[in-house]
């Protein structure tokens, strides 16, 4: 026999479904979340409010958050660095505002997996590999340097990885954060309109350069067309395209 249950039981349940489902949609709604810790979140008003990057967001495809270290100041001067120990130029910044800056955004993930990314010119050199990496995760944070570097206990304890742009030296991390963001984003599914292109292009296998491409007008100034594009013979024209290609 069928024992009774309440209707203020059902009622329970079913908030209990609904919230489920609620937490389970906005998961997959938002195939990706990327946190940035920056000392200036203005610089990235443009970037972040164009083409591609604007787009992925307006779709829910990936969210994107930019966070003011100051916010975790501990103080009411908004103090985030200090003179290094020992002595020596510049500011550091602090360890133990970057930590409260990292366990509250990680606090608020949905329980996403969280890999944090420090941006460093001593770190690794960013590139596709490590893109398509990213791309996977569920969870990107990006803490952007300043001044004259990070008290090391923040690379040491706080950290997953530390990437480079590039062999040279900015005078912060929000440049590069911007580069990793856009190379993350455009690999994620959906958020270019054509996704064979992602399968055909520089980069898209170690060391392949993509073959030339050419569009109207057939001559300018002297400069053609190769008449193997103009063809329209298909065979002929992806094994010119092979040719042309670069490992």
């Amino acid at each position: 026999m069928l024992r009774p249950i309440s209707y203020q039981k059902v009622g329970c349940l079913l908030t209990h479904l609904t919230l489920k489902l609620l937490l389970r949609n906005y998961v997959v709604k938002y195939s990706m979340r990327i946190d940035i810790i920056t000392l200036f979140p203005k610089m990235f008003r443009g970037p972040f409010e164009e083409s591609i990057l604007k787009r992925a967001q307006e779709k829910h495809l990936v969210e994107i958050h930019i966070h003011d270290l100051r916010d975790w100041a501990k103080d009411k001067h908004k103090t985030v660095d200090d003179k290094p120990y020992g002595g020596g130029p510049g500011m550091i910044l602090r360890v133990d505002v970057v930590d409260s800056a990292l366990k509250d955004i990680k606090s608020k993930s949905l329980n996403r997996e969280s890999r944090i990314i420090l941006l460093s010119p001593q770190g690794k050199v960013f590139n596709q590999d490590k893109a398509k990496a990213f791309s996977k995760l569920e969870h990107l944070i990006l803490v952007a340097g300043h001044y004259e570097g990070f008290d090391e206990r923040i690379r040491e304890n706080l950290i997953d990885d530390e990437v480079s742009i590039g062999n040279f030296v900015l005078t912060g991390g929000e440049i590069p954060a911007m580069v990793v963001t856009d190379a993350v984003v455009r690999l994620l599914p959906n958020v270019l309109g054509d996704e064979e292109s992602l399968k055909d292009e520089t980069h898209s296998k170690p060391g392949y350069k993509k073959y030339p491409v050419y569009t109207r007008p057939e001559i300018y100034q002297d400069w053609k067309v190769p008449d193997v594009l103009l063809s329209g013979d298909h065979n002929k024209i992806e094994e010119w395209k092979k040719k042309q290609s670069r490992n």
